[in-house]
């Protein structure tokens, strides 16, 4: 029979092990539970703001001012009620972030590039010389759309991009007041010559666009490059070579965004949304900046670049043997008509409608 004092520890013992059960299930329990009073005292505190805040009219209308909605002017226009637009804040990070910065990287990398070649490559001569007989190859009014268009293009690129790039590289030069001073003017020139231009690029597109479909020998012609690279591989051409088709049809393609998204701009009155008027900015600039870029290769072909290429686009007549090296399928198709007439006050016979002419010993 137990003792008392057994009895009693035992007793004692169980009742350790209840509490020790008890509080180790309390632990386990409160573990559980107490986190989620922090999503209900959370819920509770944001449905008290919510409260809060929709009981605030202040709050309301600033939250309604942010997006943008509608209110009542007596100022009439498109989106006159709207105080603030947010899509604003987004066309300028655009504007002023990776379109002036890539962009104007871009044009410095093209420019450089045509330099580092014009430096390894030199000129491209008339491999056999000046034949003395001269090809009529452009028109007067072929070469006077293409200077009316050549002469607002380079106005409008040095004011267009004068005012894109402005804040990083024209402030520095010529300060805040100085660089107000050239905007104010730059814009002004700016929006009036564009839809002059624009009479130019349509005119050209209609003028040329026969010489400019794709044609057979096209594909040749781009493999090697149209032989700039190296002396001595001409690939066959007509009148526009493959590469002369490409700029033609930037010209229709970016070009015409350029224009159209230029009128968008120039004449702001006719129904547009700020919205509308921020993507033609973006879409004016971006294209602008391609269209630049592809022109400075353009330029430096047609002038330093290739012998007696820039005296057709001045005088409207290019060497017999320049037409042979670079043309040579539109020379023969025009040798074949055409007679001479002599000019007064000049050593030079030159063809008309295409035929040749000799120059006197």
């Amino acid at each position: 029979m137990a003792t008392p004092d057994i009895t009693t520890r035992q007793t004692r013992a169980r009742r350790y092990k209840r509490i020790a059960l008890w509080t180790i299930a309390i632990i386990v329990v409160g573990a559980m539970v107490l986190p989620l009073g922090g999503y209900v005292y959370t819920g509770i505190q944001s449905a008290h703001a919510q409260a809060v805040e929709d009981s605030n009219p202040r709050a309301n209308y600033w939250r309604a001012v942010r997006g943008g909605d509608q209110g009542y002017t007596a100022v009439e226009g498109q989106e006159a009620g709207v105080l603030m637009q947010e899509g604003g804040q987004n066309w300028r990070q655009m504007r002023n972030g990776p379109l002036a910065n890539y962009g104007g990287w871009g044009l410095f990398l093209i420019a450089l590039a045509i330099l580092l070649f014009f430096g390894m490559r030199g000129r491209i001569n008339i491999e056999k010389g000046r034949s003395g007989k001269l090809v009529k190859r452009w028109s007067s009014w072929e070469r006077f759309v293409h200077w009316y268009t050549a002469i607002l293009f380079v106005l409008l690129a040095i004011t267009g991009l004068s005012i894109l790039f402005g804040r990083a590289v024209l402030i520095p030069l010529l300060g805040p007041r100085g660089f107000a001073a050239w905007a104010d003017m730059a814009i002004g020139l700016h929006n009036i010559a564009g839809p002059a231009f624009s009479i130019g690029v349509l005119v050209m597109i209609i003028m040329w666009i026969p010489n400019n479909l794709p044609s057979k020998g096209d594909g040749e012609w781009l493999s090697k490059a149209g032989g700039i690279f190296s002396d001595g591989t001409h690939p066959p051409a007509g009148k526009a070579n493959a590469g002369e088709k490409i700029w033609f049809w930037i010209i229709c393609t970016v070009g015409v965004a350029v224009v159209i998204t230029g009128f968008i701009l120039d004449f702001p009155n006719y129904g547009q949304t700020r919205d509308t008027m921020q993507l033609a900015n973006i879409i004016h600039g971006a294209a602008s900046v391609v269209w630049v870029g592809v022109w400075f290769g353009h330029a430096y072909i047609g002038t330093v670049g290739t012998e007696g290429a820039l005296e057709g686009m001045t005088t409207g007549y290019v060497d017999a043997n320049w037409a042979k090296q670079h043309h040579d399928i539109w020379y023969d198709e025009i040798g074949q008509g055409g007679g001479t007439t002599q000019y007064s006050g000049s050593t030079t016979s030159k063809t008309e409608a295409g035929g040749t002419g000799e120059q006197p010993a």
